[in-house]
Formats: structure tokens, C-alpha cells, sequence
């Protein structure tokens, strides 16, 4: 079985689609979005983009509030964005918090019980999802980028970081860059991983900075962070990703701005510059 079909609609040129799909990884139906420029509606198999939302986020919330495709569609890029979690696994709780559960899957491969059998975003997004998307769309497997906001931001780094041959460009929009010291990050990572620190490392873009031989992404990584962000202080620690970077010798350019918070006016502001720069990344590739 393949893609359903959800939704399409005409936007800057090309088309909005919404997908549904059985997926093995997850062992449930899962959903995302493709935003398809118009080279790729005229037969051009395009680089693509992928876009990890952050807590409580859908596979909606970036192609409704970011404005992106206007760039994309100027630029030749397909954009993805994938739900944030399975949905509907039958397991007890999963919608009571909005921090774990349905919508916080934290991108990780659950090896906790009862998260275990349903919660494997990890795999999802580092296998199956490129491949569908490489077989049935037309997108370009080998260049291939991954952005985020938050949650997501966090899921983009730790997947491109442990996947660099997938994922040939990579940036992020506030995220949880140091999970394992964060109150969001602890209590995910506690109840999806089990409470080993040692464990939690596998996941944490801090932690495998560190223990790269050499910088996966010579041509740098972007992060923009508001200032105005109340989550800053708490539970982003983009402190943490720069000392990392800078020890490891990987390039990053950690922008911060004054007057901005953690939301999609923030996100739509800034949105242009990470595509443009993962365009350039990624025709360099071809």
C-alpha cells in the first residue's frame, strides 16, 4: 500500500498536498505534509526539505503558519513536513500531558514500555519516510535537508547528526538543544528511553557533537533563537550547542535576536534564509 491522498490545494504555483500512509516503522498510519513546487509539478525531481514541528504541532502547523512556500516554490524545493507522533496507539495517557504522548514524540525510538511498539520516529524519519518519499514523489534522495522549531529543532539536529549521509544540510529555529538537561527532555527521554543518562546521549545533539570524529557538517549549521523566547532560560541551552560546536570544530552560526519569542511570527521572519541556505547546501551535493 501506498499514499493516500488527504488534501491538495493550489499555493504559490505548485501544490499543498496531505498524505496518509501505513508505515512499517511505526506499525500505524501515519500523515505528513509535501508542499511541490512547480518544477517538480513539471516533471523535475527536486531537492527536498524536511521540517520536524515542535510539541503539541501537526503535520499541519508549519505549512499553515510559516509561509514558506512562496521561497520554496522560487527556489525549487519540496518541502515535508511529518506529524509529530503517531496518533491514536491505545496507549494509556497518551493525550493526557501535552509535553509526552501524541504530539511529543521527541523524534526518538522509544525502547520503553508501552511506548516501545508505536513510537519510533527515529527510524521513521531516517528510513522510511525518505524512501517513500524518494519512490513515490518527485524528490531527490540524495539531497536531502532537515530543519526544526523546538522539540523539532532538537529532532532535526540529533537526526542529521547521527544520519549525515541522509541528511545533507541542516538548521533549526529555537531548539531543545540540550535535552538531557531540560525538564521537556528529561521527562521524554525518562519515559521513552528509561532513566539512564548514558543512554539519553544517543539523542542529545550536545553529546554527539562531542563524540564525532569530525565535523559532520563542514559547511555549518544555522540556528536562530529570539531573545524574547520564554523558554529560553529553561529549556533551550543554545549556550550548550554553541561550546559543543565550537570544541569539535563545527561550524555554527547561532543568531540570536532581540524582540522575538518562541512562535511562528518568529519562525515565518526568519524562514526564508534557512531555505535559501539549504538550497545552496544542497545543489552544492549534486
Amino acid at each position: 500500500m501506498g499514499l493516500e491522498l488527504l488534501a491538495e490545494h493550489g499555493c504559490f504555483g505548485g501544490v499543498q498536498r496531505f498524505y496518509s500512509h501505513p508505515s512499517a516503522a511505526i506499525g500505524m498510519p501515519m500523515r505528513f505534509s509535501v508542499f511541490l513546487p512547480r518544477r517538480a509539478l513539471q516533471g523535475e525531481t527536486c531537492a527536498a526539505v524536511v521540517y520536524l514541528a515542535g510539541l503539541t504541532c501537526t503535520e499541519e502547523t508549519f505549512m499553515v503558519k510559516a509561509g514558506a512556500q512562496r521561497v520554496a516554490d522560487a527556489l525549487g524545493l519540496v518541502l515535508i513536513a511529518p506529524d509529530t507522533s503517531p496518533r491514536g496507539a491505545g496507549i494509556p495517557g497518551e493525550t493526557e500531558r501535552w509535553d509526552l504522548g501524541a504530539g511529543a514524540s521527541f523524534y526518538v525510538d522509544a525502547t520503553e514500555a508501552p511506548w516501545a511498539r508505536h513510537y519510533r520516529m527515529h527510524s521513521y524519519l531516517a528510513a522510511e519516510l525518505p524512501g517513500l518519499l524518494a519512490a513515490e514523489l518527485p524528490v531527490d534522495g540524495n539531497r536531502l535537508g532537515i530543519m526544526g522549531h523546538s522539540m523539532g529543532g532538537h529532532g532535526a539536529l540529533v537526526l542529521a547528526l547521527r544520519n549525515p549521509d541522509r541528511f545533507k544540510s541542516v538548521s533549526a529555529f529555537a531548539p531543545v538543544a540540550a535535552p538531557s538537561h531540560c525538564p521537556w527532555g528529561q521527562v521524554a527521554f525518562t519515559a521513552y528511553l528509561g532513566p539512564d543518562p548514558e543512554v539519553w546521549r544517543r539523542y542529545d545533539a550536545c553529546e554527539l557533537i562531542a563524540q564525532a570524529k569530525a565535523p559532520p557538517f563542514p559547511a555549518g549549521i544555522l540556528v536562530d533563537q529570539g531573545l524574547g523566547d520564554p523558554f529560553l532560560a529553561t529549556q533551550l541551552h543554545p549556550h550548550l550547542l554553541e561550546a559543543a560546536c565550537a570544541a569539535a570544530g563545527q561550524p555554527l552560526e547561532l543568531r540570536r535576536h532581540r524582540g522575538y519569542d518562541h512562535g511562528y511570527y518568529f519562525i515565518s521572519t526568519f524562514v526564508e534564509d534557512h531555505l535559501r541556505r539549504h538550497a545552496t547546501q544542497l545543489a552544492a551535493g549534486r
